[in-house]
């Protein structure tokens, strides 16, 4: 018997109307149920390795940490908002599944420390703890094209959380389940994709505001900064059918298969490069090329999750431009914001089946969201 609660997000209306319009309609925007949890994975030391190389291995442990929480939403037909974030992912669950959820991030915790010796810290804050220290969890739902909407979130509950839970000041009173995560649907057979025709470089971007209570009025800012300077979401989006290459190389679809399955036997490897090289025919076809250009449209480029995570491309002089409009709202003290310039974008992927049941991470290459997310770091701790 499912909770009234349940179905909360699922249940709310998509918005279909300028992004910057809709963030000073409060009315659109819904309290999270304080009986649903904040989940957080973050991996530790993230930064370092970026650094060290490892981009790619902390790009697909956070998708793993995605795909393994929306697979139990999935069997349990409750929709849940989640948010992207490079090096991890946060998610709002109802009280029904979060058992079910923490136990298999637990053991997913411990694979990742075993076929990566990376640490990946998961915890969980219930909504009513962060509403009790005072912080705002407002939701909507937003339309981003005809068959991908994304939650928007205002208020700081989500950061407040992420400290709680990165602080080490929580206990966690759940065990890791028996048995295997599910990560059905795990893809990440492109190679970095790079810019699309007459954009030259790949910006992630990510901005903080200065304040809780003017998140919205700011937001509003950026946004329409960025449609003016980058022009329309697909004049800026990363991601293009002309720019998609499929890996070929074993060493990167062993990495896939290190964070589905563990200990990659030779097998294993064998049928998901045969399955790759199937993909070069595929894509040739009608069903093929509709999967691509709904590739595109359903790719996850922008995160509002008390903040703004966002890539998108074009020129040095568009980027010049936003951060001179970036630069005096910072020094007005309304935001702070951080950004990575890349040459590439990397994306990878959650197919539960090939028609509108997919959908696409993106960041840039070489750590985007986690290199920006270091800039703001630094200007908040002077």
């Amino acid at each position: 018997m499912l909770a009234n609660n349940d179905h909360f997000y699922g249940n709310l209306l998509v918005n279909n109307m300028p992004l910057g319009e809709l963030f000073i309609k409060e009315e659109l925007f819904m309290d999270v149920p304080d009986d649903w949890h904040v989940v957080i994975t973050d991996i530790k030391n993230s930064t370092l390795a970026v650094l060290e190389g490892g981009s790619q291995n902390v790009n697909l442990i956070a998708t793993g940490s995605i795909i393994s929480v929306l697979n139990i939403a999935l069997k349990a037909h409750i929709t849940v908002p989640f948010f992207f974030g490079g090096d991890g992912a946060t998610f709002l669950v109802p009280s029904s599944i979060i058992n079910t959820i923490m136990s298999a991030l637990l053991l997913y915790k411990d694979n990742t420390m075993t076929n990566f010796e990376m640490e990946l810290r998961t915890g969980t804050v219930p909504v009513k703890q962060v509403y009790e220290q005072g912080y705002k969890l407002r939701i909507t739902k937003f339309c981003m094209s005809e068959a991908f909407s994304i939650p928007i979130v205002l208020g700081n509950g989500l950061s407040f959380a992420e400290k709680l839970i990165k602080g080490n000041e929580i206990a966690l009173n759940y065990a890791a389940q028996l048995g295997e995560v599910d990560l059905t649907g795990m893809q990440c057979r492109w190679d970095a994709i790079a810019p699309p025709q007459n954009s030259h470089e790949v910006l992630s971007l990510l901005v903080v505001a200065a304040h809780e209570g003017g998140q919205a009025d700011v937001f509003r800012k950026v946004m329409c900064y960025i449609d003016e300077i980058y022009g329309d979401p697909k004049k800026r989006q990363p991601i293009s059918v002309a720019k998609l290459r499929l890996k070929t190389t074993f060493d990167r679809i062993e990495t896939e298969l290190r964070v589905r399955m563990g200990n990659v036997r030779f097998f294993e490897l064998m049928q998901t490069w045969f399955v790759n090289l199937y993909g070069f025919i595929y894509f040739r076809t009608e069903k093929g090329k509709h999967y691509l250009t709904k590739l595109v449209e359903m790719s996850d480029t922008l995160v509002i999750d008390g903040k703004i995570n966002t890539v998108i491309t074009g020129t040095s002089a568009q980027r010049r431009q936003l951060q001179d409009a970036l630069n005096k709202l910072e020094n007005e003290r309304e935001l702070y914001y951080g950004f990575h310039v890349s040459r590439e974008s990397v994306m990878s992927c959650y197919v539960r089946d090939w028609d509108d049941g997919h959908i696409h991470f993106v960041d840039g290459a070489e750590g985007g969201y986690t290199k920006a997310a270091k800039l703001i770091k630094a200007k908040l701790n002077k």
